[in-house]
C-alpha cells in the first residue's frame, strides 16, 4: 500500500518498482522457477524440539555451504579455452544486477569492488576460516547440549542457576557471545553468492546444464532457513525479491513462514500471469 495516498499498489506497480531490466531476467520467469521435488521445505528448516538453537543455526550453516559451494564449483571449472565462466572480463564487479554490488573489506577495513570470482574465492576462505575455528564452531561433542523444555518452563537453563548471568543462543553448547553475529554475516555472504549465480548465470551454465530446478531447490531452502532463524532481514534480500515473490505465490513458500511473510504476494502473482503459470504450480 502507497502509505501516503492509501492506494494499495497493483502487481505491476510494485514490479515496475524493481527498476528489471526488459527482458526480464529467465529466473523471473515463473517457467523457470519450479523445483526437483515437490513438498514443504519448512520441514527441512524447522528445528527439532530436543535440539540447542546454537547447534541448529551451526548445523544449517554447513549444510548450506556445503550446498553453495557445489555450485560455486561449476563456475570454477575451466572452459576449453582455459578460461572459467565467471572471470574478470565476464564479471568485472560481485554484483546482482545493476541495482545491487557489493563490495569487499581490505585490510585497512576500506570497502573494494572487485572480480566476482575473486570476491567469492575470498568469501570462501572467509568463511571455511570460520567453520573451521573451534573458538566459533566448537568441535567438542562433550559440549553438545539438549533444548530445554518449554513445557516445563521457559527461562535459560543458565539462569536458573547462575541468576542474572548474561544468557545468549549457543551458550549453553560452548558457542561464543558473538556467534549469531558472525553467522549472520556468513548467511548474509552466502545470499549474496546466491544472488550473483541467478543474475549472472542463470542461464549459462545453470540453465543450459538442466541445473535450475536444483539451484532453486536449494536457493529457496536457504531463503526459508535464514528467514525462520533471522539470519536475513527483508531488506538484504531485495536483490532477489522478485523470486520469492514468485515462490509465495506458487505455494513454495507456506503461508506461516516468514518467507512468505517478506513476500510481495500480488507482484508474484502478476509474474505468474505475465509467464502463464497457474497458481500454485511448482
Amino acid at each position: 500500500m502507497d502509505e501516503s495516498s492509501g492506494v494499495i499498489a497493483s502487481g505491476d506497480d510494485i514490479i515496475n518498482s524493481y527498476h528489471l531490466p526488459r527482458p526480464l531476467p529467465l529466473w523471473v520467469n515463473g517457467q523457470y522457477a519450479k523445483h526437483i521435488v515437490r513438498g514443504n521445505f519448512m520441514t527441512l528448516s524447522a528445528r527439532p524440539k530436543t535440539v540447542e538453537q546454537g547447534e541448529w543455526i551451526a548445523h544449517q550453516i554447513v549444510e548450506h555451504y556445503r550446498n553453495l559451494w557445489n555450485f560455486v564449483r561449476v563456475l570454477h571449472e575451466k572452459e576449453d579455452d582455459g578460461t572459467t565462466i565467471c572471470n574478470s572480463t565476464s564479471c568485472p564487479r560481485m554484483s546482482a544486477g545493476s541495482n545491487h554490488s557489493f563490495t569487499w573489506l581490505n585490510r585497512q577495513r576500506e570497502p573494494v569492488e572487485l572480480p566476482a570470482f575473486e570476491y567469492m574465492t575470498l568469501m570462501q576462505r572467509w568463511i571455511s576460516g570460520k567453520i573451521d575455528d573451534t573458538n566459533i564452531f566448537p568441535t567438542d561433542p562433550s559440549g553438545v547440549s539438549y533444548a530445554h523444555n518449554p513445557a516445563i518452563t521457559t527461562t535459560p537453563l543458565a539462569q536458573l542457576t547462575n541468576p542474572g548471568e548474561s544468557e545468549w543462543i549457543g551458550k549453553r553448547s560452548g558457542f561464543p557471545q558473538n556467534f549469531v553475529e558472525v553467522c549472520q554475516t556468513i548467511f548474509r555472504q552466502m545470499f549474496r553468492v546466491y544472488a550473483h549465480l541467478y543474475w549472472a548465470h542463470f542461464t549459462d551454465p545453470f540453465y543450459h546444464l538442466n541445473l535450475e530446478k536444483q539451484l532453486n531447490s536449494c536457493f529457496s531452502h536457504f531463503i526459508l532457513t535464514a528467514t525462520v532463524l533471522d539470519m536475513l532481514k527483508p531488506q538484504e534480500l531485495e536483490p532477489m525479491q522478485p523470486l520469492l515473490d514468485i515462490w509465495a505465490a506458487n505455494g513454495t513458500f507456506p503461508p506461516e513462514s516468514k518467507a512468505y511473510e517478506f513476500a510481495n504476494l500480488r507482484a508474484g502473482e502478476r509474474l505468474l500471469e505475465l509467464a502463464g503459470v497457474e497458481m500454485g504450480g511448482r
